[in-house]
This record gives C-alpha cells, structure tokens and sequence, in this order.
C-alpha cells in the first residue's frame, strides 16, 4: 500500500505544479474515476429486464452520505491548498497530526482510553508537527517567488481544517465498519459516487480546469523543451497517473481502516508519510531546513515510540486475557473483538 499511496503525493503534487487552476478538476477527476471504476461490482440485471439496478446494500444510505460532505470538504481543501504557498514538505509533517487527532476524536467520540505513554508519543508527535509548521522552509529552487506570510497562514488553517475532517471521518469509517461489517468497497463506491453531485456548484472551475490541460503555456519551459511534440499529452498522462494512485491510495486506506482501528490507520498513513516526505525534497526539491527536519524526526519518532507503546500494551493485556476462557472472545461485524 505504500507504495501507491506515496505515487499519488507526487503526482497531485506533480499536476497542480503543471496546472494552477486545477485542484477542483483533479479532485472531480479522482471522484469521478474512482465511481466509474467501482460501478460494475454494485450493478444487478434483473432476469428479463436489460436495466441494470444498484445491489441491495449492507449499510444504510444515510451513514455514507454524512461521510460524503466530510470526505469531499476534505479533498477540495487538500488540493486547494497548493495554492497558498505551503510547501509540500510542511503539508506532509503537518497531516501526520491526524494520530494526535485520531486519539482525540477516540477519546471524546468512541469513549476510548488511552495509556500515559501512548498520550506522550502523540504529544511529542504534534510538537513536531508545529516545529515543522513554523519553520516555513525556503521556496522550491525553480521558484523565485518570495514567500506571502498571509497566504502560508491561510493555508495552514485550511490544513488544519482538513486535518479534522479527515480525523471525524476515520471515526465515522470505524463506526460504520464495526457496526455493519467490513464493506469497504461499498464505502469507496458510495462515498466517491454520492460526492459528484456536489460539483455542480464549481462548474466554472472545472471548465477553467479541462481547458487549461490543453493550454501548452501552463506548462513550464523546462517541461516545454523536454516533451517538445509530445507536450499537449504531459497533463493528461499526470492527471491519468494521478486517478489511478488515487484508486490504490483510497482502496487500500479504507480495507485498513475496516479492520483496525482510526488510530492503527493513522499510524500507517504517518510511515508513509515519511516516505512522501523523502520523494518531494528528492523529485522536486522542496524546501527544507534544520528546523523542518527537527520538527519531522519527531514526528516519526514519536509514531514509532506510539507503535511500541501500543504492542508491548496489546501483548501484556493478551497475556492477562490468556487465562480466561476462549468464549470471552467473540466476533461482531467481521472484526474479532474482547467480549
């Protein structure tokens, strides 16, 4: 899984530098593909009728429509935020928060309770993360723009936004997946296919979008020497390459999150994070300083303390548990849990 989740960073990353007005297209775009994608598992004909019908579903509507607003509001902000001079490599250290949030949303919404060490590794890890946000490194070195301090807040607030959404959605995902067993397809399909419609009130920037894949001058003049004839086709094959990482990324975070829990999930997305980290200061020289690396390092150190924390806690409670009978564990929507 990590592997397509790091491709889709460096794709988006790689399509919105070629393409400023294009985060509203590429999110419809990952949208759109990942429904169509989905469709043929959840059609039916009925004998003697050449219509197909949706399948009978195993979750109620309304629990993918609520994870619809959140999972939409936090894509457009995600991809938006290109646009307010973060560097990627702030955005990468900043998401990793989502444990922090996780434990949070854990503690508060699913009534969970977490040990005195496990809270001092995702408090170290959000000290990091903000280490990281104030460093704000230099500007990539193909760009000669000065840094805007109003516009890096800005996004920085929509990251911290986009940081909740996706904290609350992890939660909902868990409820849901608990609740009627671990139906992630349906949960990929229903969520990216009841978002479409949202789109309809950005319909000028998806037509600024498509028409600009096709405008040579979005491209840069590095990209115009290198492709030469073969340019008009350089933002087409990103944004293709970025549907299908986006496919992976998505199938792979949600089967994970249908069979452990937000806060496990978070765990993995912030490993993978690190490894996005390295591509963007390797393929695209993003800025980068002390003060970024510190704040990094402790990010993933504290992940890494969290992890073991985590298991040495499961392994002494299996320990415990061992002694009782082998009724006392049973098995509830899929998921194995303690009676």
């Amino acid at each position: 899984m990590y592997g397509p989740m790091s491709s889709c960073s460096r794709w988006t990353h790689a399509s919105v530098r070629t393409h400023f007005h294009g985060w509203t297209t590429l999110t419809f775009s990952q949208m759109l593909f990942i429904t169509v994608q989905s469709l043929p598992s959840f059609l039916t004909f009925p004998k003697g009728s050449v219509i197909p019908r949706l399948k009978p579903r195993h979750v109620p509507l309304r629990n993918w429509a609520t994870q619809v607003l959140v999972l939409t509001s936090g894509s457009l902000l995600n991809n938006w935020v290109f646009a307010f001079s973060v560097p990627l490599t702030v955005q990468i250290v900043f998401r990793s928060a989502g444990l922090a949030v996780s434990m949070l949303l854990g503690y508060l919404v699913l009534k969970k309770r977490y040990s005195l060490a496990q809270v001092a590794a995702v408090a170290f890890v959000s000290a990091g993360v903000v280490l990281a946000t104030l460093s704000r490194p230099s500007a990539p070195k193909t760009s000669g723009d000065p840094p805007d301090i109003g516009r890096y807040s800005i996004g920085v607030f929509m990251l911290t936004v986009s940081l909740l959404l996706t904290g609350i959605l992890g939660v909902l995902q868990e409820r849901t997946y608990t609740k009627y067993g671990p139906h992630w397809k349906e949960g990929v399909f229903y969520t990216h296919c009841l978002s479409l419609p949202i789109f309809i009130f950005f319909i000028p920037d998806l037509k600024r979008g498509f028409g600009g894949l096709s405008d040579p001058t979005t491209l840069s003049l590095e990209s115009r020497q290198t492709f030469g004839s073969l340019l008009g086709l350089v933002p087409y094959a990103i944004l293709g390459a970025n549907m299908l990482t986006q496919l992976a990324c998505v199938s792979g975070v949600n089967q994970l999150t249908s069979h452990v829990s937000s806060v496990s999930t978070n765990l993995v997305l912030t490993t993978r994070k690190a490894i996005s980290l390295c591509f963007s200061v390797w393929w695209f020289g993003n800025g980068w300083n002390a003060q970024l690396g510190v704040g990094a390092g402790m990010v993933f150190l504290g992940s890494l303390l969290y992890t073991f924390v985590s298991s040495g806690s499961r392994g002494s409670q299996g320990t415990q548990k061992g002694q009782a009978p082998a009724a006392s564990v049973k098995r509830k929507g899929g998921k194995v849990k303690a009676a």
